[in-house]
């Protein structure tokens, strides 16, 4: 089961943070930091996997951001290293070579996309095509809804 997911920049900024189990706003502050620092601060050829706690951080550094999930202890970290790169796949599919500023700026959209591929802290979509089908929908409903909106003021 995933714990959380966690996006941060090279200098330890977080990005996107979204949480399966529950915390206490200080323990989150803290797991962010903890994490954080580890991540940042490993070594590139070092694997992309490291214990803490009774969890396991998996992640994977894309461009300038590393993409981090904890996971159970009895998880597989290489099916949790594939659930990351399919959600940067997807982000990139939709954003067409998704960056940071795509995320600052493009929150509420990063958030549903993570929606419609994690549920519960297991993976809900597999393909990408799908999610990103039905993501394009919801685009294409919201803009019809601002033309509307538009035309009765």
């Amino acid at each position: 089961m995933i714990h959380f997911i966690l996006l941060i920049n090279r200098q330890g900024k977080t990005r996107l943070v979204k949480w399966y189990s529950l915390y206490g706003a200080k323990q989150q502050t803290r797991i962010l930091r903890e994490v954080g620092n580890l991540v940042v601060s490993r070594p590139s050829r070092l694997c992309n996997f490291l214990e803490w706690k009774n969890y396991k951080i998996v992640y994977k550094r894309y461009a300038s951001l590393y993409f981090a999930m904890c996971v159970d202890v009895e998880d597989n970290e290489l099916i949790s290293l594939e659930m990351l790169h399919h959600f940067v796949v997807t982000l990139d599919q939709y954003f067409g070579n998704v960056c940071e500023l795509d995320i600052i700026f493009n929150f509420h959209r990063v958030y549903f996309i993570v929606d419609e591929v994690f549920m519960a802290g297991e993976l809900q979509e597999t393909s990408k095509k799908q999610a990103i089908n039905t993501i394009s929908q919801v685009d294409q409903i919201t803009e019809l809804e601002k033309k509307m909106g538009k035309v009765k003021s």
